[in-house]
């Protein structure tokens, strides 16, 4: 085995071994059932807010989606990279409101969906439905479930399955790939 291979893995069980050991903020207090918070998702909308559909794709070329993004939305969004833990604002997001696509605006959770999870990354237990295709990723040599935007395809994050009841899932969301929209906004 290649020295730096034996690193790779020797690193990435110490991870495994921290990320599976970590306390799990519970999600909030005043969680309704799974069912009518993704059914109720619009409730957290601003008045007026137009909502783009799942079934309208939106398909541009590179050189419009390098446009269209900040450098690094479009590293992550576009080339599946990864925004470093801590830096987006979002992590510490405590209003009402969307975090939709930065991509194409397609709303993908809810405020009460959002859970503290202590890795530096914006973290949901739950997403409105139909918002994302998975598919696996193996770049890390273990297997993962990636996560994208059903209407323009842009990289999420990935889905772990150590979050809070009641679910069990944490979809672990790259900042960058969100915006946020408060439901007291002006639509």
């Amino acid at each position: 085995m290649e020295r730096r291979t034996l690193l790779k893995a020797l690193g990435l069980a110490a991870f495994a071994g921290t990320a599976a050991g970590r306390a799990v903020a519970a999600p909030p207090a005043n969680m309704k059932g799974i069912e009518e918070l993704q059914k109720n998702w619009k409730t957290f909308l601003p008045a007026g807010a137009n909502v783009p559909s799942p079934a309208e794709p939106v398909k541009l070329s590179k050189d419009e989606w390098k446009k269209k993004l900040p450098a690094e939305s479009f590293h992550v969004m576009r080339e599946e990279g990864t925004e470093r833990a801590g830096t987006s604002a979002l992590n510490n997001e405590k209003r009402a409101g969307i975090f939709a696509c930065a991509g194409c605006g397609l709303p993908l959770f809810t405020s009460e969906m959002k859970f503290e999870s202590g890795t530096g990354w914006p973290s949901f237990f739950t997403t409105i439905p139909g918002v994302f295709e998975t598919k696996k990723d193996h770049y890390l040599i273990y297997p993962r479930v990636e996560y994208h935007c059903i209407r323009c395809g842009g990289h999420h994050g990935h889905l772990f399955d150590d979050g809070p009841p009641p679910t069990g899932h944490r979809y672990c969301n790259n900042g960058v790939a969100l915006k946020f929209i408060p439901k007291d906004a002006k639509a």
